[in-house]
């Protein structure tokens, strides 16, 4: 048995105490957003009173959007598993949706940046900088909450997890923005751009966790010194799983397949090309790009172009969440080995997650003195609420292969982008609503 030096063990203890701290802080920062932000929407006493009109508002709001066409299909897909339809989408066809989906918002995106005024660039610039420090810090509180209230998952794998709501999700993206133009609510025409940047963060946050457990004893196959007991849980049940779930995730990253005996290389560059050019990334700032510099050339430049980009949107985007829904579903299968912690996180920390996003939202329209559309809030609290299922996975293939590949995917798709498309969205507008009402 290794005996640790007295250096060591106070390095340690400093490290464990800086921890609890950073976890105490980041806990509290959630539980205040939780808190302040219902206090703030009922502040005023007329609120008080119309609380159940609220309600039945809301609830409104759910019924209208779970009988819109992308829900319905979304739905229509979640069913072909559950009732054992024989029924498999091409993986082509689904690729060929995504490139066009990415390539259509960034476009979108794109020509809307073009007729900006200069000052409202550098507003949407600052705003980016605090959508990478906000899906920074969520990371950091998943994180913190997986190991207060699940502690019989591995470290690694709550790192993991961690990484992935750290990060954002484009599907969810989609079909928030979809919601919005089909209610013709208006948002801030820099949130494509916030798609990109805010993906980022969840990667780098995994990676640093990671890191740490790395320097402090973690071994090859991911335990820590105090969780060789786990090792003892049989791992062949799963092993199919994981495959399963690394090959979804090479097609919903639209990556090729890594050939038969290749080995993955983890290093830096590798990652580093993982994190910042990752093919759904290249896309999506390839079409704000092309559409941000066409729009610029004029009006009559870009018209031709919008037929497409613009005018099969909504259409193309049923056909993709008809595919969701059948990815969704078997993807739950997985989270039948899962602690019901696990799956209660899954679905409960996407309200959290959104709360911090309207409160950071709203305090940066309050600091900057500048009226932020209800579509921005929403999509914002999306962004915050919703977890990879493409940058990050690739990220942990190469970086952190000792965390499971079938959970952190399971929680994403199976749980996360299911409430949050059906029930979330919902939810996430009618708070931007209060909150942009009372801001007036």
């Amino acid at each position: 048995m290794q005996i640790m030096e007295p250096n060591e063990k106070k390095s340690e203890h400093v490290l464990l105490k800086s921890t609890k701290r950073l976890r105490n802080s980041s806990l509290l920062i959630a539980a205040a957003a939780m808190i302040l932000l219902p206090m703030a929407i009922s502040a005023t006493p007329a609120m008080a009173h119309h609380d159940n009109v609220q309600f039945m508002q809301f609830l409104q709001n759910v019924k209208t959007n779970l009988f819109k066409p992308l829900l319905l299909f979304f739905m229509v897909g979640l069913c072909i598993p559950l009732l054992k339809i024989h029924l498999e989408f091409p993986q082509s066809i689904y690729q060929g949706l995504t490139i066009y989906l990415l390539i259509s918002i960034g476009w979108h995106g794109g020509e809307e940046l073009a007729v900006l005024p200069p000052n409202e660039l550098v507003h949407a610039g600052v705003f980016m900088l605090v959508g990478f420090l906000t899906n920074g810090i969520i990371g950091l509180i998943a994180y913190f909450l997986l190991r207060t209230f699940v502690p019989s998952f591995r470290k690694v794998d709550s790192a993991a997890v961690a990484a992935y709501y750290g990060s954002d999700s484009a599907g969810t993206f989609l079909t928030c923005m979809g919601t919005l133009q089909a209610a013709k609510i208006a948002f801030a025409p820099f949130m494509p751009v916030m798609l990109a940047i805010m993906e980022i963060p969840g990667c780098l946050v995994g990676l640093f966790i990671v890191s740490r457990l790395r320097k402090h004893g973690m071994d090859k196959d991911g335990f820590m010194p105090d969780e060789l007991a786990l090792k003892t849980t049989p791992k062949m049940a799963v092993v199919d799983a994981a495959r399963d779930a690394v090959r979804e995730e090479e097609i919903l990253a639209l990556e090729e397949p890594l050939a038969k005996n290749a080995v993955a290389t983890s290093s830096w560059k590798s990652i580093a090309k993982e994190v910042l050019l990752n093919p759904g990334l290249f896309l999506l700032m390839s079409g704000i790009l092309v559409g941000f510099v066409s729009r610029l050339q004029g009006a009559s430049v870009v018209q031709d172009d919008d037929r497409l980009f613009v005018g099969l949107f909504q259409g193309i985007l049923c056909l993709f969440l008809l595919e969701m829904g059948i990815t969704a579903a078997k993807r739950m299968e997985d989270l039948r080995q899962a602690d019901w912690r696990f799956i209660a996180f899954a679905l409960l920390a996407p309200n959290l997650f959104a709360c911090i996003g309207l409160a950071v939202c709203h305090a940066f329209s309050l600091a900057t003195h500048q009226t932020m559309e209800q579509g921005t809030y929403v999509l914002f609290a999306v962004l915050c609420a919703a977890a990879s299922y493409i940058a990050v996975p690739a990220v942990q293939r190469l970086a952190i292969p000792e965390a499971s590949p079938t959970l952190p995917l399971a929680a994403s798709l199976g749980c996360t982008f299911v409430y949050n498309v059906t029930i979330g969205i919902p939810l996430y507008m009618f708070l931007a609503q209060q909150l942009v009402s009372h801001s007036h």
